[in-house]
């Protein structure tokens, strides 16, 4: 299945898990490189939502005293800001979503070369772009975005193959892996674009 087609059967735990990766792998983004702990909290509640409001407030408030760099940091504070506090399948699918698209449009940022464009009519087109890949179209995608976008599968479809089962929690733990792979491809190729610009 696509990626659009596994976000709209996800369940609640693989709805809050897929949005709260993609907002794992992006905390590079803050100025200070991002704490992951601050999110660990909220993994806990993803099994089975217990406490979620509780924790997604605590993580909202220290995420405020993080530092954003850019325009494109601030997109990773608004990702947590956006996230729902009920533990409701709509609004989660809703935020897992608009996540998605964020985490890809971060990534296929660094695909572009330096000072290069967007073409085309800029941000609308770009965002028509996500949509189609996502759909599974993957012509044109970079390596950066072609890596997210498995990464955003992989992690959906193990969510989905233990849920409700006794392998439940390695399931959360195999997603937490893939997003720290990810937050760690992303810090490297942040690290390489800087020393390029020096």
């Amino acid at each position: 299945m696509s990626l659009l087609e596994l976000i709209a059967v996800a369940d609640e735990r693989g709805l809050a898990a897929s949005g709260l990766a993609c907002l794992d792998r992006c905390l590079p983004l803050l100025a200070d490189g991002g704490e992951p702990e601050l999110l660990r909290p909220l993994w806990g509640s993803c099994e089975d939502g217990r406490d979620w409001d509780t924790r997604l407030t605590a993580a909202r408030e220290a995420m405020e005293g993080e530092n954003v760099a850019d325009e494109t940091a601030v997109l990773v504070r608004k990702m947590l800001g956006a996230a729902p506090s009920e533990w409701s399948a709509d609004p989660l699918r809703e935020w897992a979503r608009a996540c998605s698209l964020v985490a890809l449009e971060i990534h296929r940022q660094f695909d572009i070369p330096t000072g290069g464009g967007t073409g085309g009519d800029g941000v609308q087109d770009s965002t028509e772009q996500l949509k189609r890949w996502s759909a599974g179209e993957a012509e044109g995608a970079g390596p950066l975005v072609a890596g997210e976008l498995h990464r955003q599968i992989k992690i959906l479809e193990t969510l989905a193959e233990t849920a409700g089962t006794a392998g439940s929690a390695g399931g959360l733990r195999g997603a937490l892996d893939r997003s720290t792979e990810g937050r760690r491809v992303l810090r490297a190729v942040m690290s390489r674009r800087a020393r390029g610009r020096t």
